[in-house]
C-alpha cells in the first residue's frame, strides 16, 4: 500500500497523541505556570509532529529520513522535559511512565 499524505503515517498519528498528551499535562494548574518548561515540552511535541511531515513532503527518501532523525530528537527532548516535570511534581508516576513509554516508540 502506497502512502500519499503525511497523515496516514502511523508515525505522525501517534506523534498527534502524544501532543495531544503533553498539551492535556500543560494546561494543568502547576505545569502551567511553569512558562519555560511548558513551553518547551510542547514546541517539543509540536516538532515531532511537524518534522515528521516536512520529510515526508521533501519526496526524498534521504530527506525523509533526515527529518525522522530530527524528530526522533524532539521525542528525547519531550521525555527529558518529562522527567522534569515529574519531579516537580507536575505529573503523578504512572502518566509519566505512559507518556514517556509512547514518546520512546
Amino acid at each position: 500500500m502506497r502512502i500519499n499524505r503525511f497523515e496516514d503515517l502511523e508515525c505522525w498519528q501517534e506523534a498527534r497523541t502524544l501532543t495531544r498528551r503533553i498539551y492535556a499535562f500543560t494546561n494543568r494548574n502547576q505545569f502551567s505556570k511553569d512558562y519555560r518548561l511548558a513551553g518547551q515540552i510542547t514546541g517539543a511535541a509540536i516538532s515531532i509532529m511537524n518534522n515528521i511531515s516536512e520529510g515526508f513532503d521533501s519526496k526524498s527518501n534521504n530527506e525523509f529520513i533526515r527529518f525522522l532523525t530530527y524528530s526522533r530528537r524532539s521525542c528525547s527532548e519531550v521525555q527529558n522535559c518529562l522527567y522534569i516535570a515529574l519531579d516537580r511534581d507536575y505529573i503523578e508516576k504512572d502518566l509519566f511512565q505512559k507518556a514517556t513509554l509512547f514518546a520512546a516508540k
